[in-house]
């Protein structure tokens, strides 16, 4: 039966519609009050006016039904829907990049916190979301100050020789090495940042006053005054915490700008009355922007699963299902949530400004406007998860020819620029593993990883470089990059490991894919938008660390050539040689030159010479 047959036949009920293709693809996904007449309005020619209608109705194979007791219930099991299936044809909120959490490891023997834009389901803890997002980085610089939790991607499965920086600057309780702490003493300061980030500050103030005392009468006045600078810092958040929820209600303000298919949306939120953050979402491929359904679709996604929604939301049009959407938030929320459309006064104004932040957006991101270095290190800083923005960024790429010249280059970025003073270049000498003066011995597991060169190559230059900013105490940079996938990202850890640098960190970018992997999170692989500027300036990085490699191995060939060509020959030496080369250009000119044309640049005896030591070279080749 034709999916138009089928649409006369539907019940007059709310339900849930999803258009199919030949192959069963989904393609979109919609709800009703009455499935027979919202579906069937797609198959009206005059519908058809709507590109995006027309479009979906010339790849429309099949359709399926599903009713539902009333429109809230459609409303969820939509929403669920377009989750699961991602139809091409429904708007889908992006990635949002600037949406913070706080990740807690409670399935860690040592659990750890992680400032994080990702859930997933791995057995942690999530708090969240945070505005603004530098409010989820001060809540861990607390953590690690007064708690000595931390965020480091060391692994604790294993003892190691001596701890990271972060134990030394008293940030951390040192897990990573035998006899620095002890496993109730860890597990007594997780379930401190558990009991905070949950928000049970109350009962955590209620045992720290009771390990005071506790400590009091022991005599550890040291442990006791620790308890009570904590209890104060508590009390005085709590005070903070009473003061902001009074000055007014929270509102969340959302205002687009589009130029199909491209679209930027500005989120401003604001809670007790000040703007506390701003998130930013793009698309590329709206080709049939429908500001009717695009609205409402975004709500939907930020709302309908959210830890918290506020109690009003303004947006630049209203739309039809808005009565709906406000009960159901309203129901979720547990206070009355309304969604608005200011016409006038402070609150339109206010509106406009969105509108016109989400403009700035969208000309920054597609007109290809450059962000400052601080706005670039900040994005970098978020999309990599790293611990803070890294000014100094060191960059390395192998090059060689099935195996023969094999170099390495290094390259930096430094606030905002190349710098070419601190370029590095590496003769690769495939030192013995075992050489303790060379190279630490290869763990087993990364045996496997051993049998590739370029791996190897990766882990001597990575070694080499790092061993001599140790050795001349000098400060490590803020991210190290490496041109390559995951075996090259392991091949530099285990360099680093081996020199008993912890906590570094490192990434790697796929060469055709433009994948990233930052190094303690490789199962969840990074994709940054084409338009990304975080992604132009990784590839901008990878770009300059290649053509940097390939142009030293390029000088270490010609260099191999010229002297296996002419070195040796009596009377011909390496200044005789260069000056032959700046005048014939390559060792087959020289030779095609003839012996009248070389005495001219050389003695006579000397060219004849010459002359018949390329010739015998060329008959042996011949031959």
């Amino acid at each position: 039966m034709e999916p138009r047959e089928i649409a006369a036949l539907l019940p007059e009920s709310p339900g849930v519609y999803l258009f199919k293709d030949a192959a069963g693809t989904v393609l979109y996904v919609g709800k009703a009050r009455s499935l027979r007449s919202r579906v069937r309005s797609y198959f009206l020619e005059s519908s058809w006016v709507n590109a995006k209608t027309g479009s979906l109705a010339r790849e429309l194979a099949d359709l399926e039904t599903i009713l539902v007791g009333n429109e809230r219930e459609a409303l969820a099991l939509e929403h669920n829907l377009i989750k699961q299936y991602r139809p091409k044809f429904n708007v889908l909120l992006r990635d949002d990049k600037t949406y913070p959490y706080i990740k807690f490891t409670a399935s860690e023997k040592y659990p750890r916190v992680y400032f994080t834009r990702r859930i997933k389901k791995d057995g942690s803890l999530y708090f969240g979301p945070y505005f603004p997002a530098g409010l989820a980085r001060r809540i861990l610089h607390f953590v690690h100050k007064r708690f000595l939790v931390p965020s480091c991607t060391v692994d604790l499965t294993r003892s190691h020789p001596r701890p990271c920086l972060q134990y030394y600057i008293k940030r951390c309780l040192g897990p990573c090495s035998a006899g620095l702490t002890t496993d109730d003493r860890y597990a007594e300061a997780a379930r401190d940042v558990r009991l905070f980030l949950e928000g049970r500050r109350h009962d955590l103030m209620k045992s720290l006053e009771s390990r005071m005392m506790g400590a009091a009468e022991k005599e550890q006045f040291e442990q006791a005054a620790a308890y009570r600078d904590l209890l104060r810092t508590l009390e005085d958040i709590e005070e903070r915490q009473r003061i902001a929820s009074a000055q007014g209600d929270d509102t969340d303000v959302l205002a687009y700008y589009a130029e199909a298919p491209l679209v930027a949306a500005n989120l401003f939120h604001l809670r007790g009355g000040r703007v506390v953050d701003r998130r930013e979402f793009y698309w590329e491929d709206l080709e049939d922007f429908d500001p009717q359904e695009f609205v409402p679709s975004l709500l939907k996604q930020l709302y309908l699963e959210a830890d918290y929604v506020p109690k009003a939301i303004h947006v630049p049009s209203d739309f039809e299902d808005r009565e709906l959407l406000e009960e159901t938030l309203t129901e979720r929320a547990g206070h009355k949530v309304e969604i608005f459309t200011p016409q006038r006064g402070n609150k339109r104004a206010f509106l406009d400004l969105v509108e016109s932040n989400a403009k700035h957006s969208f000309e920054q991101r597609f007109r290809v406007l450059k962000p400052s270095s601080k706005a670039i290190g900040e994005a970098l800083e978020n999309a990599l998860n790293l611990p803070e923005e890294p000014r100094r960024i060191e960059s390395f790429d192998i090059s060689h020819i099935q195996g023969t010249d094999t170099v390495a280059a290094m390259i930096v970025w430094e606030n905002g620029r190349m710098k070419k003073s601190d370029y590095r270049k590496f003769i690769i000498r495939g030192e013995d593993s075992n050489n303790p003066l060379a190279i630490n011995p290869l763990p087993a597991a990364a045996l496997s990883i051993a049998k590739n060169d370029d791996f190897l190559s990766m882990r001597e230059a990575v070694t080499r470089r790092y061993r001599r900013l140790l050795e001349e105490k000098k400060p490590l940079p803020g991210l190290i990059l490496i041109d390559g996938g995951i075996g090259q990202l392991h091949a530099a850890a285990q360099a680093l490991d081996s020199l008993q640098i912890i906590n570094q960190p490192l990434a790697s970018i796929a060469k055709k894919e433009e994948i990233l992997y930052v190094f303690g999170q490789e199962d969840d692989p990074i994709v940054l938008e084409h338009h990304s500027p975080v992604l132009h300036l990784i590839q901008q990085i990878r770009d300059e660390t290649h053509r940097f490699a390939v142009t030293f191995h390029r000088q270490r060939r010609a260099k191999r050539q010229t002297k296996s060509a002419l070195d040796g020959i009596p009377g011909i030496g390496p200044r005789t040689a260069q000056k032959l080369l700046r005048e014939f250009g390559s060792v087959s000119n020289v030779r095609r030159a003839g012996l009248e044309k070389l005495s001219e640049i050389i003695p006579r005896k000397a060219a004849e010479k010459l002359f018949e030591q390329l010739g015998a070279l060329e008959s042996t080749r011949e031959s």
